[in-house]
Formats: structure tokens, sequence, C-alpha cells
């Protein structure tokens, strides 16, 4: 071989991060097959409302789904990925969501864990309203959902959350959800039609579906809803505040109105847990979920390799300092770069710690904890107001002939 001089490329030294689907968002619904064009338990993937056309999908065959499709890309640009499930219209969110024998378990599996979120609406079977003032089924469901959503994390690697549809709702008082300990599963009441049976779901994923996993969709900044009239029950949302004070206050998501400002609002994004939970909001659970699926990337590619330890057992600092600054940076070129975490000065939006002492070599195994900081959100503002009023003292000065007068 002749001399030369060869020069190589080097990849990997930027340390840029490939496209996370923080977005990705399933969407369940009742719904009739389609000859040949739509067929019940089998996923299938949008990217524009038009879409729906190729499968046979209309406002009259199948009008929930229809609904919330397009309420999705209304608020979700065209593009965005949107997996659409249509399903038994008989079959109820308690079947649907069982672990065991429902079919959103096969979605996803079928769907190798990409998806972030499950919304889950229905069509046309009659909610059978009991004192909890809901569909007495989504009471039942809310244990099977927080439980497939649980065995995605710890089975799959694969953490979701689930957002039911609050069917059934008239007005009155419904059942405390701060009272259950379901984390991962959220409840929306509040539909853009009168007197509707269910709830605005496609609406809320597209909206979710928008913003990056720290950001509330009630935020004000991010605009308006989409929709011109949105309803609580029969009455329009603006005509209907009580209710949504006191849905708010038992833990559901509503639509809401602010004065001054056009158009219609998320209360929040509560999930039906105690408030106390660290993963109460959708912004915590999507925060926190993100930061396992970086966290399990980046250990996977260490599983059964080689460690240094020291004479008792331990491991040696260079492999300690070594495994905390991975974990660091995968979190933050990931998450703090992008704005999603809470930072220092230096750009440091988590904290990883080995413990030194455990022996490694005995039990193969390591701990390691992994924080991460997320944001705190403007829930309640108060303000002191009241008049600036500056008091001058006042002077006595001397007026012909000795007369003092005030100035």
């Amino acid at each position: 071989m002749l001399p030369r001089i060869k020069i190589q490329f080097l990849n990997g030294q930027l340390g840029t991060v490939g496209e996370s689907p923080d977005g990705l968002f399933a969407l369940v619904c009742g719904a009739a097959a389609v000859t040949k064009k739509l067929e019940l338990g089998k996923a299938y993937t949008l990217h524009t409302f038009d879409e729906l056309d190729a499968l046979g999908v209309t406002a009259e065959n199948n009008p929930r789904l229809y609904k919330h499709v397009q309420d999705f890309y209304t608020e979700a640009e065209e593009g965005t990925k949107l997996i659409i499930f249509p399903v038994d219209k008989t079959k109820t969110f308690t079947e649907l969501c069982d672990k065991d024998t429902g079919v959103i378990k096969e979605l996803i599996t079928a769907e190798n864990g990409a998806l972030r979120g499950i919304f889950v609406a229905g069509d046309g079977r009659e909610a059978t309203i009991t004192t909890n003032g809901l569909d007495n089924d989504l009471f039942t469901a809310l244990s099977k959902a927080q439980q497939l959503a649980e065995w995605a994390t710890t089975s799959l690697y694969a953490p979701i959350f689930v957002i039911l549809e609050g069917r059934g709702y008239k007005d009155g008082a419904v059942k405390d959800l701060h009272k259950e300990a379901y984390n991962r599963v959220g409840v929306l009441i509040g539909d853009t039609v009168k007197a509707s049976e269910g709830a605005a779901v496609g609406l809320m994923a597209g909206r979710l579906a928008t913003l990056p996993v720290q950001r509330n969709i009630a935020r004000v900044k991010n605009g308006a809803l989409k929709p011109v009239a949105m309803f609580i029950g029969e009455k329009p949302v603006e005509e209907n505040a009580s209710a949504v004070s006191d849905l708010y206050d038992a833990g559901y998501i509503t639509p809401r109105k602010y004065v001054g400002k056009a158009g219609y609002f998320f209360t929040d994004d509560r999930l039906a847990c105690e408030q106390t939970d660290d993963y109460a909001h959708i912004t915590a659970r999507r925060t926190i979920d993100k930061a396992y699926r970086i966290a399990y990337a980046a250990l996977l590619e260490l599983m059964m390799d080689e460690l240094s330890v020291n004479e008792d057992g331990t491991l040696q600092h260079g492999i300690i300092m070594a495994w905390q600054q991975m974990m660091e940076n995968a979190v933050n070129r990931a998450m703090t770069a992008a704005g999603e975490l809470s930072a220092d000065t230096d750009g440091t939006g988590c904290k990883a710690y080995v413990d030194p002492t455990q022996n490694v070599l005995s039990t193969s195994k390591i701990e390691l904890t992994l924080k991460v900081r997320p944001f705190g959100y403007a829930r309640y503002v108060d303000v002191k107001l009241g008049f600036q009023v500056e008091t001058r003292k006042k002077t006595l000065i001397a007026k012909p002939p000795g007369i003092l007068l005030p100035i």
C-alpha cells in the first residue's frame, strides 16, 4: 500500500438528540366497521384529518370518531401523527382497559412502546348514571386504566397516561377524584356539543400533542382553544361557572372562560389522585415519564458490562463518577437543553447519585438515584392592591403681620 494520509470523520461528538415522539397519542373510540376499509380492533396511523376518507369514516357512519379526529386536527397541525383504534361500541371502558383481557393492551404492545398517552371515548352505549354523577363504568375503569398504564411501565418500559371521557354528565355533584390513587389517569368533562354524551377528548389530545412535556394545557399563553362554543352538560361554559369550579375542586379537567379573554381554555391538567401526589398533574407525569425512558435507554447500554471494583466489592470511584455523569448528560441533553426542566446557571436540571458503599461484587446490583427538577406553575396569584398616596408634611410660614399660614 502506498504511503498516504487518511482522515476519518468522527461521529457522535455533538451530543445531538434524536426526535422523541412526546406527543404520540392514541385515540380509542367506539365505532362501526366500514367494509374493506375500517376494521375494529385494528390501529390506523393518521397524519391529517383528510386521511379518514380513505378509511370510509364519515360524520354519518361514525359521528364520534369523526368528531374527535376533526377536533384533534383543529388543535394539532396537519402532519401530526395520531393513532386511531376503533373498537366495538358495546364494550365498556372497564373492559377496554383491562390489562389482562382488554384490547387496549394489544394496541400498546403493537405500537412497541411508542405511545405516550391514550384517550378513550365511546359512541352510542347508553350511560348508567349513579349517585356519582357520571357513567358508573367510568369509576370502575379508573383502576383498570391505572393498572394498564403501570403494566406498560414495568413490563414494556413504556410509561403512559390515560384520559377517560367523562360520559353521561348532566349537572350536579360528582365523585371526588382527589380521594383516589390513580396518578396515571385523568377524566375530561365538557364538549363542543350541547348536552353531549361524552367529552372533547380529541380536542384535548390535539392541544397536548402540540406542547412540550413540561407545559400545562391550561397555560393562557398557549392561546385559546379553537372551538367557538363549548358546553358543560346542557349549558355553555360561560353560563355554568359554578359547575366548572365544582368539577375542578373534585379533580376533573374541563374547559373554562377568563374574563377579558376571548375563547376557551382548560382549567388544569389534574389526574385522579391526591393533590399531594408528586405526579398529580399531566405535566409532572409526562416530565417524569420522559426521564424514565431516557434513563432506561442509557442504562440499557451498560447491562452486563464489566465493572472495576475495590477490594471490598464496592465500585471504584471512577466507575461511580462515569455512571453519574452519563445519566446526567443523557437527561440534560434531551430535556434540560430543551427547556423541559428547571436548570441551574450551568445548565444542569438533574442529579444522579450512586451509593459508593454498596457491594456490587456480591450482589451484582447497582442502586442509582436520579432526580429531575420540574417547573413550578402559577395556579394561584394573590395581589394586594391599594392607592399609592404620598403624604406631604405641612410647614407653617410667617405672613405679615405675624399670621401663620399652612402651605
